[in-house]
């Protein structure tokens, strides 16, 4: 079963979707999504500050994509999978919201849902890449 911070992240992902790809507000759009599914208060404060994180830290997330995944532009990833990445990477890098394993464990769930038959592996392998690069990082400064 799916925890309730689930549907707060697939209704980032769906406000993140809607402002990559029909140019809409993204705040506004969260708050349309939250009443649409529902989100109790919790759920919605908890998507408030995903999306809050995302839209203030995106270039340097995008930096960490393209980084990461060099062979594929951030602009030139779907959608769907580009936003996945930039919700999973601001719950475990940007301020460890949310523990490397359970983050990217929820991405892939995200991917298998929302994605192409390929996001799963894709959103899997470049999280464990950012995830990998960031437990060295911690070891160098040990």
């Amino acid at each position: 079963m799916a925890g309730p911070r689930r549907r707060a992240r697939e209704v980032v992902l769906q406000a993140l979707y809607e402002m990559d790809v029909g140019s809409h507000e993204p705040r506004p759009s969260l708050e349309r999504l939250t009443d649409e599914f529902h989100l109790s208060p919790p759920q919605a404060e908890f998507a408030r500050s995903l999306l809050s994180g995302v839209l203030e830290h995106r270039a340097e997330i995008d930096k960490v994509i393209e980084e990461t995944a060099p062979a594929w532009p951030s602009q030139q990833m779907a959608a769907v999978d580009r936003n996945i990445l930039r919700i999973a990477i601001r719950e475990f890098l940007v301020d460890n919201l949310t523990p490397a394993g359970a983050a990217i464990n929820e991405a892939v769930e995200l991917a298998k849902k929302y994605g192409s038959d390929s996001s799963g592996k894709f959103i899997n392998g470049v999280l464990g890449s950012v995830s990998a690069s960031i437990k060295a990082a911690a070891q160098e400064g040990d």
